[in-house]
């Protein structure tokens, strides 16, 4: 390899992690400035769910199809096609005057961010052959990943502050455009099997069937539970999913090949991704509301708040988690990881109306950080342990994209719990903030049982290797 060709691998690296730290900051800088978006936009606490739900579930439901469809036609194609999606959403996110474009437009932006996330690795795959270089450079894009977080809570702060919400998205357009024409010059075209189908249908369908069961727990408090229009939302969810199961289970190429699940350590490892995903992302949309609606924080103090949790994230993702896998197994780091976070939020749940950040914000966000970096790898090593080697990305896969649906699920759930404990403190008399923070605190205890309920599942039922097979596990699949 001359210089040159050296020089140029190492300058399409920077341009995929630019091009995939857009999505990762995607997933962040939106909490920060929730309470804003719901003010200028009229939405209500349940509704204002789908601004952070539209996205997470079709970028959940894309995730599989976008890595397939990189195998077809080729990753570098497939690389264009979701900055582009992604950034032209993103100009509809920032012009959007109504509730439905910007759920709509978020929508469209979580099928971009799905492409290039699936795609990403394998482009740098393709370019660093070389054990060395390929180290390296995952070393480099897992960085460069772990500290998004960090600068979509601070970014999505300042832009808020200083100019307003639309912001956090309009900043993608510079980026976008830029990443899309570096991406032609640099990107290696590499050409795909174009041989195979493409199990559209079923991503659609399970898509669909989400989309149905989130929007019937949304407005479930507005026209009742066991309304008609409420079972019959929920019934159709289940027709489409049991649609699905058997779609997969008989169409040539799945998108989400049921034979995966006969193992146990990736089933395990779906139920507890759901059920920590949901106490997870509904732990970020609650604390956010109850910073700024609550305490009066400005948008940027949300995100220094969010910044010691992100921080501590960032340092597990660097090598901390694996070197505790190493010593420990899967299960101990597993289990107490989600106990902390557990913890956590239980704290959250004794937040008071006039609530101190050292007393009652920090100590939660500590724990969160502490908890979700000393879970995640563990979590994905134990599904991967199950499956061959040449199963690995799709077990990868399944467990990202359980995460992302259960995420999306859990808080249209605890929204709806918030809301439901708000209005009934209201209706017996108590004040709008007591009343506010009061379903807050319902919410807090019902994610706090989920990372409980997930730590107890994954100590029970995960099947480990010995501490030295899970420490040869560790090395790849942090790289990946």
């Amino acid at each position: 390899m001359t210089a040159m060709t050296a020089r140029t691998r190492w300058l399409a690296l920077i341009v995929i992690c630019l091009g995939d730290l857009m999505i990762v900051l995607d997933t962040t800088i939106v909490n920060v400035a929730l309470p804003s978006i719901r003010a200028d936009l009229g939405f209500t606490q349940t509704s204002l769910a789908w601004v952070v739900n539209g996205y997470m579930l079709t970028f959940g439901g894309f995730l599989l199809l976008g890595g397939r469809l990189g195998d077809l036609f080729g990753p570098r194609r497939l690389f264009l096609l979701g900055i582009s999606l992604f950034t032209v959403a993103s100009l509809a996110c920032g012009l959007s005057t109504t509730q439905a474009l910007l759920v709509a437009a978020r929508a469209v932006q979580g099928v971009g961010g799905a492409v290039v996330s699936a795609v990403a690795f394998s482009l740098i795959l393709n370019l660093f052959t070389e054990p060395g270089d390929r180290a390296k450079a995952m070393g480099v894009f897992g960085f460069v990943m772990s500290g998004g977080g960090t600068i979509g809570v601070l970014l999505g702060g300042v832009l808020t502050d200083v100019l307003s919400w639309h912001w956090i998205f309009l900043v993608n357009l510079p980026i976008g455009v830029l990443v899309y024409a570096l991406s032609l010059r640099l990107l290696p075209s590499v050409a795909g099997s174009r041989d195979g189908r493409v199990d559209v249908a079923g991503a659609l369908t399970v898509t669909g069937a989400l989309m149905l069961a989130v929007y019937a727990i949304v407005k479930g408090n507005d026209v009742g539970w066991l309304s008609a229009r409420t079972l019959g939302l929920l019934g159709g969810a289940a027709v489409l999913l049991a649609a699905f199961v058997v779609r997969e289970s008989r169409v040539a190429a799945p998108i989400m090949p049921l034979r995966i699940f006969r193992r146990r350590n990736v089933s395990t490892a779906n139920v507890v991704g759901i059920l920590w995903s949901a106490a997870m992302f509904a732990w970020f949309f609650l604390v956010a509301l109850y910073l700024q609606l609550v305490l009066g924080y400005s948008p940027l103090d949300v995100g220094l708040a969010f910044l010691p949790a992100n921080i501590i994230m960032g340092a597990f993702s660097l090598g901390l988690s694996a070197k505790i896998v190493m010593r420990f197994g899967i299960k101990p780091p597993l289990a107490l990881g989600l106990g902390l976070a557990a913890v956590g939020l239980v704290l959250f749940a004794r937040a008071p109306v006039d609530g101190s950040f050292l007393a009652d914000v920090l100590p939660g966000m500590v724990l969160g950080g502490i908890g979700a970096g000393m879970a995640f790898n563990p979590l994905l090593l134990a599904a991967m342990s199950d499956v061959e080697q040449h199963e690995s990305g799709l077990a990868s896969g399944v467990v990202n994209t359980a995460f992302m649906m259960g995420g999306a699920l859990g808080l249209a759930v605890l929204a709806s719990v918030a809301a439901s404990r708000t209005d009934s403190l209201q209706a017996s008399g108590d004040e709008p903030l007591a009343a506010l923070v009061g379903g807050y605190h319902v919410a807090f205890l019902v994610g706090a049982l989920f990372a409980a309920f997930a730590a107890v599942t994954g100590a029970a039922l995960f099947r480990t290797a010995p501490h030295g097979e899970e420490a040869i596990a560790a090395e790849p699949a942090l790289e990946a």
